[in-house]
């Protein structure tokens, strides 16, 4: 963990705030009607607003509504710490009850009605807010806070009830925060520290406790959103208004569920082009843990695999656990930016070194092997049979004297390195004293980053205590798991964000061509038959093999002869959803006959399975290549996606895919088959060639292009399977399965 500051870090500069937040800019509004710039083809936002959130967080005014002064009632106790926290930030406070004159000596109010002035603020701690929240509109308060329960997270019943909520408030400016929130956002945050802050989002108030208590180890804290179920006000929200506030070094949230995917993205996207980074432990990874987030918040957890995908093509960092969360997000918040990729293992302890090495590898963290000039400098100070080549081991006593900070000084001068991590197992004074003290101050006369794992389980030590923790440019971790999962996602964000481009830039805005053609082709609540399906494909300049869709044996006969020997002859027909396993598709058929008779046991395997046909195609055999498969889904929460993966039988035995949720480019495109894990039968396997990686990369546009054009009408694509040829041949669909909505 990053210890306390003393003094200001240098941070990633980051463009000027994209949106004012006034004291009173005036009411906000429940959305906002995007014009046909804001939009893509399929009418979905490329931008959106910056909430105006400073109202929520400092107000000038604001209304306790069920405030209590009688002891043992919870009620009471909420209030005092309301007041205490208003007195902090500022603002003015009103009580409210139907039955007191004065709460804690402050005049008292019969109703929302009576309220002096105009409130920024309104607090409700109250069992129906309902009739409360209809107050407050007609008073266009800011913000309101529902902290009761019993609505969305209980079920239908209480989604209807939390609909009520939001009725209320509709088209009055005023904002909702809750229902079923707590009181988090009124903690009480240290102002001693300085140096970029962490804000938290959280959707269980508990779970925020761990980065919470991050201040007590000198991590500043500015802001926690406790989103409960956000029945308006929502984690995408928060996002935007952290990702544009100067004092944010980073983000840490606990999710449950998104409420909008679309709104997520956005606020990511602002998020990344400012590069603020943003940690997350998202839960629903699991059946059993998906179905007890919608209890707890009410909300929609979303296929994992989407929404994992999606984070990663927006930069969102997610991490398991809230440990990791903790140490992430910390390091993020502060740290400065990389000098360079290499990470520079030090011990005192060749197996210690070693260990840390082989977890630092094998999540993909670059450990250069040192130059023999840098080696033969090291070796100035550490005995030659030690090896210094990366993990550096010092055997022990150099850091007990002034050769310590020379060996520091000198992995640090490396122009390779940008990154030191010492792991210290355990506490083995005095040199585990000296070494920590050495490697505080080489980190303050330093622009790269020094991390620490203190292993001892105790952490009463003054090495960790005071040394460690006391400094504001050393990285402290408990366990070697989180420093690695630290450091990688420190060096992955820079890089991200070093290059970020946003999709949302390159989102198509008009509809093309091929949309039109497309349109006419589709069958609305119906699964197209193959040849229908292709020539969707066709008319987005898909590659499909030359065929005919035939009604006679003899037509098949002619076809063939136009075609060229050897072909392919598939039945073709909506129903059909798995043709080879009917015995509906034959290949390498190389004479008339064989055309002829197959036709014949074609379509009288249809009859007797009852399959309606619209024909038989007869299709060119096309050559060898790797199978792949290209496909559309839709997602609750994202909309039309695009899969690409290894395909043919393989699709359902390696299930071996790549997810991206539109709009995306040719980067991503290509991203999404690194991350295959059948990435190399592309380049070529046992004496195989190459594939036309570009002309698969090209198929997986057209057919995004297709999600974002056609994504309210398909319910799914399957291109299954798409032959990629030799380089330079290009790729051919040889199959397709297309249902529309």
């Amino acid at each position: 963990m990053l210890g306390s500051t003393h003094g200001t870090l240098t941070t990633t500069s980051r463009p000027a705030r994209v949106a004012a937040c006034g004291r009173h800019p005036g009411p906000a509004v429940h959305g906002t009607t995007a014009t046909a710039e804001d939009t893509d083809v399929s009418g979905r936002p490329l931008s959106s607003d910056v909430p105006d959130l400073d109202r929520l967080f400092r107000p000038e005014t604001m209304a306790v509504i069920g405030a209590s002064e009688t002891e043992g009632r919870p009620n009471t106790a909420i209030t005092r710490q309301l007041i205490d926290w208003a007195e902090r930030v500022g603002a003015r406070v009103h009580p409210v009850h139907p039955t007191r004159t004065t709460v804690f000596g402050l005049p008292c109010h019969a109703s929302v009605r009576d309220l002096p002035e105009r409130i920024d603020l309104a607090v409700l701690l109250v069992g129906d807010p309902v009739p409360v929240l209809e107050e407050l509109k007609e008073i266009r308060a800011g913000f309101a806070v529902v902290f009761a329960s019993g609505f969305a997270e209980t079920g239908a019943e209480g989604a209807t009830a939390q609909a009520r909520l939001t009725a209320a408030l509709q088209g009055t400016g005023t904002r909702l925060l809750g229902p079923n929130t707590n009181l988090n956002a009124f903690e009480r945050f240290r102002d001693d520290l300085d140096g970029p802050a962490i804000a938290l989002i959280t959707q269980s108030g508990h779970q925020g406790r761990p980065v919470f208590a991050l201040q007590e180890l000198g991590i500043r804290l500015s802001h926690w959103a406790p989103t409960g179920n956000e029945a308006d006000l929502e984690c995408a929200d928060f996002l935007s208004y952290f990702a544009t506030r100067p004092e944010v070094g980073a983000v840490a949230a606990y999710v449950e569920g998104l409420k909008d995917g679309r709104a997520f993205l956005l606020a990511a996207d602002r998020a990344a082009r400012h590069k603020v980074p943003v940690v997350m432990v998202k839960v629903g990874r699991t059946e059993t843990g998906a179905r007890t987030a919608a209890t707890h918040t009410g909300k929609l957890t979303g296929a994992d695999d989407v929404v994992d995908a999606a984070m990663r093509q927006y930069g969102v960092i997610r991490v398991n656990g809230l440990d990791e969360l903790q140490d992430t997000a910390a390091l993020l918040a502060r740290a400065r930016p990389p000098r360079a990729q290499g990470v520079a293992v030090y011990s005192i302890s060749g197996g210690t070194g070693a260990h840390f090495a082989d977890l630092a590898s094998a999540a993909g963290l670059d450990l250069p092997v040192l130059s023999a000039g840098k080696q033969s400098e090291l070796h100035q100070w550490i005995p030659d049979y030690l090896s210094v080549a990366n993990p550096v081991d010092n055997g022990g006593h150099p850091v007990g004297d002034w050769r310590g900070r020379k060996i520091i000084d000198a992995i640090l001068a490396d122009p390779s390195i940008g990154v030191l991590v010492c792991p210290i197992t355990g506490p083995f004074p005095p040199l585990s004293d000296r070494l920590a003290r050495d490697l505080v101050d080489a980190a303050e006369k330093t622009d790269k980053l020094v991390c620490v794992v203190w292993g001892s389980p105790v952490g009463t030590e003054n090495a960790y205590r005071t040394t460690l923790l006391g400094s504001s440019r050393v990285a402290t971790f408990r366990t070697f798991a989180n420093c690695v999962t630290a450091v990688r996602a420190y060096l992955d964000h820079h890089r991200f964000t070093s290059g970020y481009r946003s999709p949302f830039d390159d989102a198509p805005r008009t509809l093309s061509p091929s949309a039109r053609k497309a349109r006419a082709l589709l069958r609305p609540g119906e699964q197209l038959s193959e040849h229908a399906a292709k020539q969707l494909l066709r008319a987005y300049g898909i590659r499909v093999p030359r065929e005919q869709l035939v009604t006679s044996a003899a037509a098949a006969v002619r076809a063939a002869g136009q075609i060229g020997y050897p072909v392919v002859m598939k039945a073709s027909g909506p129903r059909l959803a798995h043709k080879s396993e009917l015995g509906l598709v034959r290949i390498g058929l190389t004479s008339a006959s064989q055309v002829r008779d197959t036709y014949r046991e074609l379509t009288e395997i249809a009859r007797y399975e009852e399959l309606p046909l619209d024909g038989v195609l007869v299709c060119q055999l096309v050559g060898q290549g790797v199978e792949m498969t290209v496909g559309i889904t839709h997602d609750s929460l994202f909309g039309p996606t695009v899969t690409v993966g290894l395909g043919g039988v393989l699709v359902e035995v390696l299930d071996d895919t790549a997810v991206r949720v539109p709009p995306f480019g040719e980067d991503h495109a290509r991203a999404m088959l690194g991350e295959l894990r059948g990435r190399a039968l592309l380049d070529g396997v046992r004496g195989a060639p190459p594939t036309d990686v570009d002309a698969l990369v090209e198929t997986v546009l057209r057919v995004q292009r297709m999600a974002l054009e056609l994504g309210n009408g398909l319910a799914g694509l399957d291109i299954n399977p798409l032959v990629v040829l030799e380089r330079g041949q290009g790729a051919v669909a040889l199959d397709a399965l297309t249902v529309c909505r």
